[in-house]
């Protein structure tokens, strides 16, 4: 090997499906696992944060429409929310949303004929609550792990949240030309 060039270690892709592993994108696969396993823990962090903040009946779905209900305090309709959260079936996120109408956390308002949904203010103050744990549990356990590296590795969440979202677009397209198959 000559001066100045390094052998470099071919990096071994961890795969849930070596079956799907493509010769020309041999990282998506090994990224959809990243996904499997980030997405439940995810799924699983959210409700116990929730259960912490005092409600273990919500499930992840619950949570996540609570927060989306809760922000920027606007009313949204079912539309808005299923948008914004990238859910097809906004049956679920109905069925959520009346089992938080009856849990009191969010209140809905009928416009025409449409509904307006906002949180209570018990909604906002159980987001407020879930905040703080999130802040005890991860947000603590975050600046630990990133150490030295913080504000390094906050830009690097930054830029795979922008990546996600973009990688989101391609899976959308894909779930669009499979349909037509």
């Amino acid at each position: 090997m000559s001066e100045g060039k390094t052998k470099t270690a071919k990096r071994r892709n961890i795969v849930s499906s070596a079956h799907l592993v493509s010769e020309r994108a041999a990282e998506l696969s090994s990224f959809e696992y990243g996904l499997y396993i980030a997405s439940n823990a995810f799924e699983r962090w959210i409700v116990r944060c929730m259960a912490a903040a005092g409600l273990p009946e919500l499930g992840s779905l619950d949570v996540m429409v609570l927060h989306t209900v809760n922000h920027r305090a606007r009313d949204k309709r079912l539309a808005d929310i299923c948008f914004v959260l990238n859910i097809e079936d906004s049956h679920t996120v109905n069925y959520a949303l009346k089992k938080l109408a009856r849990l009191g956390l969010v209140a809905g308002d009928k416009r025409g004929k449409e509904i307006f949904y906002a949180t209570t203010a018990e909604g906002a103050e159980v987001c407020v609550k879930y905040r703080e744990v999130r802040e005890a549990c991860l947000v603590n356990s975050f600046s630990a792990f990133a150490g030295e590296k913080g504000e390094d590795l906050n830009a690097e969440i930054g830029q795979a949240a922008d990546l996600l979202r973009a990688l989101s677009g391609l899976y959308d397209q894909a779930a669009r030309s499979a349909t037509s198959l």
